[in-house]
């Protein structure tokens, strides 16, 4: 009876190796060393993402219950920061500008900050990602695209709390309902594979340039600036103007708050490079962080 448990046991060990040899980034004996820098055979690897993606959603729960975000008052905290930054802007761009609009104003700005927060959340949790979980990587084989990807799921679920006020200040402010709110859908998605990417891109980066988490900051509050939550889609400043089409969050957070707040439809070319921005960074992100994850054990 114990020899065949011995054998049973020695079997299963078989086939977990071969598995993860066959996915092309664990080997019997593993060996860290600055590795050249190229991608990991991609069928295999996106199956064994699949396959681990419990693991990634095991990594954002702990994340989570860390930030104390599923007590109240840690609920309480992502409704309320956002909402005061919301608070700040609507005094400093509808009082000192005289809008005749504030009630539309504000929803619109509401609405484009907790979005924003959701993307610029899951860059910055993303780029800590990996070399916040250097003992992880160390120990354990899996692919570590997981790591950036648990920081954007962790971000999503933060994420919906605020949403769920929103629709409250929507219904406050006296804005419309329409079945065509329900198309904003189409852009969140985008917003979630452009975070993905995004959040992938700066993981990586992270791990070669320690200062990046720094100088995200700066980079994501320049970037709230150049984008249309401070003002409306159609009311893109002047000096802006010719440096749109390079601003992915422009289609993006632009259809998205159009279609939620006041239920209008963005042009078709708004349709159009949404997604195509966000499967490009996405494509981009994901390949740069796979070709370089495997000289991350050296480097952390």
């Amino acid at each position: 009876m114990k020899e065949a448990e011995t054998s049973a046991a020695h079997a299963a060990n078989r086939e977990t190796v071969q598995r993860a040899e066959d996915a092309g980034y664990l080997s019997e004996v593993q060996v860290y060393e600055p590795h050249r820098v190229g991608l990991p055979p991609l069928a295999p690897y996106f199956r064994e993402l699949w396959r681990r993606r419990e693991f990634a959603a095991e990594l954002s729960r702990a994340e989570m219950r860390s930030a104390n975000t599923r007590t109240f008052f840690g609920q309480v905290w992502l409704v309320l920061n956002p909402l005061l930054l919301a608070f700040v802007y609507f005094i400093l761009l509808f009082i000192l500008s005289r809008r005749a609009d504030g009630a539309a104003f504000f929803a619109h700005l509401t609405a484009g900050i907790f979005s924003y927060y959701f993307i610029s959340g899951s860059i910055s949790t993303g780029a800590r990602s990996v070399v916040g979980g250097g003992s992880l990587i160390a120990n354990m084989a899996f692919p570590r695209l997981l790591m950036p990807l648990s920081a954007v799921r962790t971000n999503f679920y933060r994420f919906l709390p605020p949403m769920a006020v929103y629709f409250v200040i929507h219904a406050a402010t006296g804005q419309q309902w329409s079945w065509r709110q329900l198309l904003s859908l189409y852009f969140l998605a985008c917003m979630i594979v452009f975070a993905s990417g995004v959040s992938a891109f700066f993981a990586a980066l992270q791990v070669y340039f320690r200062d990046t988490a720094s100088f995200l900051p700066y980079f994501l509050r320049i970037w709230l600036y150049l984008s249309p939550i401070l003002w409306f889609i159609e009311e893109v400043p002047h000096r802006l103007a010719p440096f749109l089409k390079f601003n992915p969050l422009f289609p993006i957070l632009g259809g998205y708050t159009d279609l939620l707040v006041r239920g209008d439809v963005p042009p078709p070319w708004i349709w159009v490079a949404a997604p195509l921005w966000a499967i490009a960074t996405a494509g981009l992100g994901f390949l740069y962080f796979m070709s370089r994850e495997r000289d991350f054990a050296v480097r952390l």
